[in-house]
């Protein structure tokens, strides 16, 4: 010790100045070393017993529906029943969108299994997106890739006046400004874009393999509610106004009474129904089939079983409806004219598969805030099965098989 003082003391100013720095340098990285090693032996800290929280959230799914408690309640967006602490759950909220693309490197999805209501509609290029509706369900759930607005899915979350999650959107100026329409609408917006981490996270492993960015973006139900709480959209909005005072629910069959209601309607039998968008994109194709045990529609995309990444489950609406409404480019401007528009408003046909049966009807939507209506050959309105409602939005003309 004494040598290296006698050493020090003899060099000149300039010297003594780099060897202090060469020596904390040196320092620095030993105790970064040494803290390293000793935090990755011991893990997260986390207090109690209480296990560490991940990099990633994730859904809390802290409730659940007791299987011992009778499900007296009828949830008024698909008639399926469940409990009393489940209604007293949903009745404090509002309806929540949130848009989940389809992109075949997005598969498996993440939440639409949980969904009260799906809409699917083209997005840009043939490929579809899915705008889930979630009210009843007790559970947090963890949805995903989330993705971008587009201005047709805002004529059908009016009908909910629904919170809406998104990844930004189409912004051109025309007749497709999904985000100018946002604020012109007044929608009860929850774009990512205002909101970030880490209510909106990006998992680039969720399929266990890297991928694209723009197919990364997850939240869960829990997180977008409270942030509209917070926002002051809870089942009333800060005018006092209930999200339901002009909501009218769609009519369901008392299970009581079997399919009965459905056979007198039905133009014949469907257990396996095939639904093309468009033409030039087969991986877009949709087979739904009947799976009489369960009352419900196994799904297909592009001829696999399409399946739910959260529990592991394929995709099995109770209701599968197929409406046909005019389709047409924007023509707004765009790179490659990409941004699409369809008829939402008036009537065309529709075809509504449930019970293994087909009725051939059509749809009505008489302004872009009223309700889309549902009725058979005879204009009555179809009484629909409780449970997952499924609706496609495909082009007229599209090739639907049965």
């Amino acid at each position: 010790m004494k040598r290296i003082t006698e050493i020090f003391v003899g060099l000149t100013n300039l010297q003594r100045v780099l060897a202090l720095v060469i020596l904390g340098v040196i320092l620095y990285g030993f105790s970064a070393s040494v803290s390293y090693a000793l935090f990755s032996r011991v893990g997260p800290i986390t207090s109690g017993k209480e296990e560490a929280v991940p990099v990633i959230p994730t859904a809390s799914n802290i409730l659940i529906e007791d299987p011992n408690e009778p499900k007296t309640e009828t949830c008024p967006l698909n008639g399926s029943k469940h409990t009393k602490k489940a209604e007293e759950s949903w009745s404090k909220r509002r309806p929540l969108a949130v848009m989940i693309e389809n992109h075949v490197e997005a598969r498996p999805q993440s939440g639409l299994s949980f969904a009260d209501v799906v809409y699917e509609a083209v997005a840009e290029g043939g490929i579809t997106r899915f705008m889930a509706i979630y009210y009843c369900n007790l559970a947090d759930v963890q949805v995903g890739p989330v993705r971008s607005a587009r201005t047709y899915y805002l004529d059908w979350l009016v009908e909910y006046d629904a919170l809406y999650a998104h990844v930004g959107g189409a912004n051109t100026p025309g007749p497709a400004d999904a985000l100018g329409q946002i604020i012109k609408y007044g929608v009860k917006d929850l774009n990512q874009f205002s909101i970030g981490f880490p209510v909106f996270w990006r998992d680039y492993q969720r399929l266990g393999r890297s991928v694209a960015t723009e197919h990364t973006m997850y939240s869960t139900t829990a997180k977008l509610w409270e942030v509209g709480a917070k926002r002051g959209w809870t089942a009333t909005d800060s005018a006092g106004l209930k999200w339901d005072k002009n909501f009218v629910s769609w009519k369901f069959k008392d299970p009581s009474a079997g399919s009965t209601s459905s056979l007198q309607a039905s133009s014949g039998q469907a257990t396996n129904i095939k639904v093309n968008f468009w033409e030039s994109q087969p991986g877009y194709e949709v087979n739904w089939n009947y799976d009489q045990a369960s009352s419900s529609y196994k799904r297909k995309n592009n001829g696999s079983p399409h399946m739910d990444l959260d529990n592991n489950t394929q995709l099995s609406p109770q209701v599968v409806i197929v409406q046909f409404k005019r389709e047409s480019n924007a023509n707004d401007g765009y790179p490659g004219n990409v941004h699409l528009l369809y008829g939402t408003t008036g009537s065309g046909k529709a075809l509504i598969f449930q019970d293994g049966n087909a009725i051939e009807g059509k749809w009505i939507k008489n302004s872009r805030l009223s309700r889309t209506k549902y009725v058979d050959k005879s204009n009555k309105e179809i009484e629909l099965d409780a449970g997952q409602i499924w609706i496609q939005t495909v082009p007229e003309g599209s090739k639907v098989s049965y």
